[in-house]
């Protein structure tokens, strides 16, 4: 992808090193907005339609003060039941109605394909927030901004690093976005991590090989000791035909700090997704790791919303005007 003024962003197939590396770039001159210590308006006027057919916090949230961040105003529609979908309504038809409202679409569906199918009719940029078990692409571009900024503390890059990915690896679609982007890089290693009936698809292994990386595929949590990354995802319930079929994989693969002490080395990174399972019988991610300096989770989040302010102000053509609109923050603020 060399151009991204007037396009869709639908899939991390889109992008090769260098457009990552030009959204990287967007993404570090947007820190001061992020942080409060600047406003801009660059985006007065423009409307973004926040469009999420299925749950959403974090990502929908973070959609909407990304574009806040840049002077943009937001609508929303949250759940299907409050669409014309529901009515019988066209994801082509609502995607018409809906762009003639808006000057860019964040858009989350649970059927995979969905949100291609909605940008066929729709005027304006669309950016997917996510399409059933398929692809989840700024959540796979912040998962990667995120890899990139800590391994620099460790003076490391992301060719040559060894990546442990664990839990549901079959459902997870940020799992299967993030390793299509690391197929860009050189040399990396897969550790696989997962129960045999929530492996990793073949297709996405396949993409990672032929790219010539390495790949691990186990069940066991213990055995990945020089992994530089950590990358833990939940058991995707609503994936599933019942809760019941879930919870047979719900906390089998728990990490605490003792594990972590036991396990990995002393600047392994943690990183998760979210939301981290919290519940007795998961537990994914322990409580007890909240003061761990390598846990990243909540910079994950925070770098979210700057790869999601790139994003908009590339696809509607503002990246070099962000500064122009540049003014003062007047309230108090603790970032």
């Amino acid at each position: 992808m060399t151009e991204f003024t007037g396009n869709h962003i639908l899939s991390v197939n889109q992008f090769d090193r260098e457009a990552i590396g030009k959204i990287f770039e967007t993404a570090n001159t947007m820190q001061p907005y992020a942080q409060r210590k600047k406003q801009t308006r660059v985006l007065d006027g423009a409307i973004l339609g926040n469009m999420f057919f299925e749950a959403s916090t974090r990502t929908r949230v973070s959609f909407g003060s990304a574009f806040n961040l840049l002077g943009g105003s937001v609508r929303e529609t949250t759940g299907m039941s409050s669409s014309a979908l529901a009515k019988g309504e066209s994801l082509f038809d609502t995607a018409r109605v809906l762009s003639s409202y808006a000057d860019v679409i964040a858009m989350r569906h649970p059927q995979s394909g969905s949100v291609a199918e909605f940008s066929q009719g729709s005027m304006v940029p669309v950016i997917n927030g996510g399409d059933g078990s398929n692809e989840h692409p700024t959540q796979a571009l912040l998962d990667l901004y995120t890899i990139e900024k800590e391994l620099s503390s460790n003076l490391q890059t992301i060719d040559n690093m060894h990546i442990a990915m664990v839990g549901d690896l079959k459902y997870g679609r940020t799992v299967h976005s993030l390793s299509k982007l690391l197929a860009a890089y050189k040399n990396i290693t897969f550790s696989l991590i997962s129960p045999k009936e929530l492996a990793m698809p073949d297709e996405v292994i396949s993409i990672i090989e032929n790219a010539g990386h390495k790949v691990i595929i186990s069940q066991d949590l213990e055995g990945n000791a020089d992994a530089d990354i950590l990358y833990l995802t939940r058991i995707q319930e609503e994936r599933f035909e019942n809760a019941q079929e879930a919870n047979k994989y719900r906390g089998q693969f728990r990490l605490n700090q003792q594990i972590y002490t036991k396990h990995c080395k002393s600047n392994t990174v943690i990183m998760h997704p979210l939301p981290r399972d919290s519940r007795m019988e998961a537990n994914e991610l322990d409580t007890d790791l909240n003061l761990n300096p390598n846990l990243a989770i909540f910079r994950q989040v925070e770098n979210g919303v700057l790869i999601r302010m790139a994003l908009f102000a590339l696809t509607l053509g503002v990246e070099d005007k962000v500064k122009q609109h540049e003014c003062e923050v007047t309230w108090f603020s603790r970032k």
